[in-house]
């Protein structure tokens, strides 16, 4: 699997059976190729403050991938954007996934707009962390979540500060 870990709040551990450790703090994509196999383990760093994450697991495009790891900081935007975060080619500084997904950070302030195009053979997945997005008419709030195909461009407002994730791959 490749497992993208983002932390949004507080600090998450991670250890692991190869003897590698590190924190994730907020703003931080950690990507960890479980490959030929790899035993870890994550857990809240402080032992008073809450942690609040997303994980996402991806099936790689291949087998047999060397066990490996990458982190970084991802600084936020000053006003409404995307950022790559994760991808196959590791675009704009994005962390390196062994699948055809590009995995983006989305920031809109109150009132702010954002598109983005979909290739043909493309579809979306968009969660929102924080905030509320309208989508297609629909309000999605933080927690909520939706498939987007035959959508040109992928349109979003915000009535609200919001930050969510868009992940582009193949239909």
């Amino acid at each position: 699997m490749e497992i993208l870990t983002y932390v949004l709040e507080g600090a998450l551990e991670h250890k692991d059976s190869l003897g590698n450790s590190s924190v994730i703090r907020p703003g931080e994509v950690q990507r960890m190729s479980a490959g030929t196999g790899i035993e870890h383990n994550e857990f809240n760093h402080s032992k008073s403050e809450p942690v609040h994450f997303l994980q996402i697991w991806i099936k790689p495009e291949a087998y047999g991938i060397r066990p490996g790891y990458e982190q970084k900081r991802f600084e936020p935007s000053a006003g409404s954007g995307l950022t790559p975060i994760a991808s196959r080619d590791g675009r704009g500084g994005s962390v390196t996934i062994h699948q055809d997904v590009a995995l983006s950070l989305g920031r809109l302030r109150a009132g702010g707009e954002i598109s983005h195009a979909l290739a043909a053979g493309r579809c979306a997945w968009l969660q929102v962390m924080r905030g509320s997005v309208v989508l297609g008419g629909e309000v999605l709030n933080a927690g909520d979540g939706a498939g987007i195909q035959d959508e040109v461009p992928i349109a979003l407002q915000a009535p609200e500060d919001a930050e969510f994730l868009l992940f582009d791959m193949r239909a």
